[in-house]
């Protein structure tokens, strides 16, 4: 599929049930985290919490949402793409545009996480610091990534 069939878009909370899915489906491939919270807790912490206090974008494929990402204040909270649109260069084009907005990010994965550690290490990423996961609310270790522009 050509990049150039993804259209990114800032998320309006009409998108709120299609970034939900998203995230609750994307959620369960991560079969080392334990499930905490039902589809519908999903659902009114994007529409209630994520939505009203991050910036997000949505990428869209054929007048459907397949991916989003929310930031804010220097963090990247959530990057989640629809496990049917995976490997498609959206997370990418979805990174980039909170990459071009700011000078710097941070973010956290979780060490089992593989995956997301290739993906934030090709964008510049590097590991800050590592914690056994005490005070992440699924308690499984994580890794704190760190980004800054390149100065000229």
């Amino acid at each position: 599929m050509s990049q150039t069939m993804i259209s990114i878009q800032l998320a309006s909370h009409e998108h709120g049930d299609a970034i939900a899915n998203i995230f609750t489906q994307s959620r369960k491939l991560l079969t080392f985290l334990p499930e905490l919270h039902t589809a519908a807790e999903d659902k009114a912490f994007i529409k209630n919490s994520v939505l009203l206090e991050k910036t997000v974008h949505v990428a869209i494929i054929d007048n459907e949402i397949v991916g989003f990402i929310a930031w804010g204040d220097g963090w990247i909270d959530h990057l989640y793409v629809a496990p049917a649109f995976t490997d498609r260069q959206i997370g990418s084009r979805l990174l980039q545009q909170a990459l071009e907005d700011t000078a710097s990010l941070r973010l956290w994965t979780f060490q089992k996480n593989h995956g997301a550690q290739r993906f934030y290490e090709r964008f510049g990423f590097t590991v800050e610091t590592q914690t056994d996961g005490a005070d992440n609310e699924e308690k499984e270790p994580d890794m704190l990534y760190i980004w800054n522009r390149p100065s000229d």
